[in-house]
């Protein structure tokens, strides 16, 4: 008997691919199990169509891979590609599904005698990031206002005539001192290592700019070593770069203080404008006057209101006021007066005319008889007692002129005084010899000085 088939039934539990799922399957294995590759080899079968994409085969002795590069990235090449050319690439891998190719997508080319180039780039970039050598807190300011600047660069490239335009046309009066180095070749990083040590050894410069013209990765090479980047960090003075073009970016610019994409732009960025400094000038000037004048003319008026205040305080203004105060206070009452005499009048008024009717006339004649007898009698008792003290001092008189001194003077006595001081001389040792002396006598005074007791002449018996 004939074998019998297996039954369909089995083949319903079978998961049939499709090309398409199968193609588009695998591309998403293969778009998520590798990340970015560099990959190097060499070009052959290019093509660049219309479309401005090129396609190529990467290969080398052992294996070739499909690879194509889109027209945005292809722009940014700096490079012709042609076949059999030794090329360093950054791809993704993936798969082409409308013929099921394994293919890379290019999103960056470079010549391959770059790769290692950049390769070693990359290695020393990570290893002093690791040490914080691009960190911006370790970076230095750069002087708004450098009194000397230094450059580090060839003396006799363009660069060094480009940067000493622009720091001429920027500010002509700022001193440069131009350190000779090579900037490209095997030499060049020991070059630039001794430029850079010489500067901080002088000191003479506040920012050294550290500059070279565009080039190649190779012609740039010596920037990116790794003494020269220490070299930049151990610099007493803040250094600033300008290597190449805006698009060339060195070790030395990212360890540098300021990185300027070229070396104009370095010395733009390193010198003062002086024509903006001028403007500056001129609009602070015009600032201050204006603040001066504003500042004057508040003083001013300040001033006058001080004036003014000192004028109310000032003693002749409050004279003048207390005097016309005094002159309205007099005036009031001297007219306050006037109406008190005024209204005392009007009461005097009815009493004189009521006198008038009651006159005292008689009792004051009465009066005045009473009054002239009392006089005539004071004027007897008067004369009596002016008398009885008359006598009463004549005997007194006579009894005083009895015990007077002067009396006794006019007996033949004397008064003898000791001059100058005018005492009485009383006994002989109150007036020595020598001493003047004045006698009082009942008539005059007489003036004499003492001699000795020797030469007094004998009196006569």
């Amino acid at each position: 008997m004939p074998l019998e088939r297996p039954a369909r039934a089995l083949d319903d539990h079978r998961d049939v691919y499709s090309v398409a799922r199968l193609a588009s399957e695998v591309r998403a294995v293969l778009d998520g199990s590798f990340p970015v590759l560099w990959v190097q080899g060499e070009l052959s079968n290019l093509a660049q169509p219309a479309s401005g994409h090129i396609y190529f085969t990467l290969k080398d002795a052992a294996a070739q891979v499909r690879c194509a590069m889109f027209r945005p990235k292809r722009m940014l090449l700096n490079f012709r590609p042609t076949n059999g050319q030794e090329v360093l690439v950054r791809a993704r891998v993936t798969l082409f599904e409308p013929r099921g190719d394994f293919q890379l997508v290019i999103d960056y080319m470079e010549r391959g005698g770059e790769g290692a180039l950049r390769l070693e780039f990359e290695r020393l970039k990570r290893k002093l990031a690791a040490e914080g050598f691009f960190d911006e807190a370790a970076k230095r300011p750069i002087p708004a206002f450098p009194r000397q600047v230094g450059l580090i660069t060839s003396p006799s490239g363009a660069a060094v005539r480009d940067l000493l335009a622009v720091l001429k046309r920027r500010f002509a009066a700022l001193p440069v001192v131009i350190y000779p180095a090579q900037v490209q070749g095997e030499a060049a990083p020991a070059s630039l290592r001794a430029a850079l040590a010489a500067a901080n050894a002088r000191a003479e410069c506040d920012v050294l700019i550290l500059a070279r013209g565009g080039g190649s990765l190779e012609d740039l090479n010596a920037f990116n070593d790794e003494a020269l980047a220490r070299a930049i960090r151990a610099s007493a003075i803040p250094v600033v770069t300008g290597v190449g073009h805006e698009s060339d970016i060195s070790i030395a610019d990212l360890v540098a203080d300021r990185r300027a994409a070229t070396p104009s732009a370095a010395a733009e960025l390193v010198a003062p404008s002086g024509e903006h400094l001028r403007h500056r000038l001129v609009a602070l000037t015009r600032r201050l006057d204006a603040a001066h004048a504003r500042h004057r003319l508040a003083a001013r008026q300040r001033l006058n209101a001080v004036v003014r205040h000192l004028a109310l305080l000032h003693p002749a203004a409050r004279l003048q006021q207390r005097a016309q105060r005094l002159d309205q206070l007099e005036q009031r009452l001297v007219s306050h007066i006037l109406n008190r005499l005024a209204r005392a009048q009007a009461r005097l008024r009815p009493a004189a005319a009521r006198l008038m009717f009651v006159s005292p006339g008689r009792r004051l004649e009465g009066l005045g008889n009473a009054v002239a007898a009392l006089a005539e009698r004071l004027a007897r008792a008067r004369a009596r007692l002016a008398e009885t003290r008359r006598e009463r001092l004549m005997r007194a008189v006579a009894g005083l002129e009895a015990r007077s001194p002067l009396a006794t003077l006019a007996r033949g006595y004397a008064i003898v005084t000791r001059l100058p001081d005018g005492e009485i001389v009383r006994a002989p040792d109150e007036a020595p010899p020598g001493t003047h002396i004045e006698a009082r006598l009942a008539k005059g005074r007489l003036r004499a000085i003492v001699e000795p007791e020797k030469s007094i002449l004998p009196l006569p018996k």
